[in-house]
């Protein structure tokens, strides 16, 4: 993730998504932070993933989508540790499911014309990865997708 798409200074979307976004940051931030083994706290991530996966009655568009991603971005930057695209994504995950909405979590790689570097994202089953440069010869390949 470059710089610019880690901090977005742009305030994107409703009052109400900008809350979520907050709200899923900091849920995103405490998984990631648990004071367990790293075994046991991604898994304990991975299952709060599963669970916002299953609570998200349906998709969200991909406006919608782009501005809860924004949202999430924004609210990071308020964060004095690091909050870069692990944290932005599950965040954003985790507030489309606070909104009753769903997201898909991706962990993998992006690649370029070299080098190829470890990238999570989240996505939408349709439109693919949301909130990345994908043009320029950018492609994500998932590992993992929740």
């Amino acid at each position: 993730m470059t710089s610019m798409e880690a901090y977005a200074t742009v305030r994107t979307g409703t009052f109400a998504e900008r809350l979520a976004a907050a709200a899923g940051l900091v849920l995103a931030l405490v998984l990631l932070h648990l004071p367990v083994r790293k075994k046991a706290r991604f898994r304990y991530t991975v299952r709060g993933a599963r669970l916002a996966r299953r609570i998200g009655r349906r998709e969200l568009d991909a406006a919608r989508a782009e501005a809860l991603v924004g949202a999430a971005r924004h609210t990071a930057r308020l964060w004095p540790g690091r909050a870069a695209c692990m944290e932005t994504s599950l965040g954003a995950v985790l507030a489309a499911a606070l909104l009753g909405q769903r997201l898909n979590w991706c962990l993998g790689a992006r690649s370029s014309p070299p080098p190829v570097e470890y990238h999570a994202w989240a996505d939408l089953t349709e439109h693919g990865p949301v909130g990345e440069y994908t043009a320029g010869g950018w492609h994500h390949r998932a590992a993992l997708t929740i």
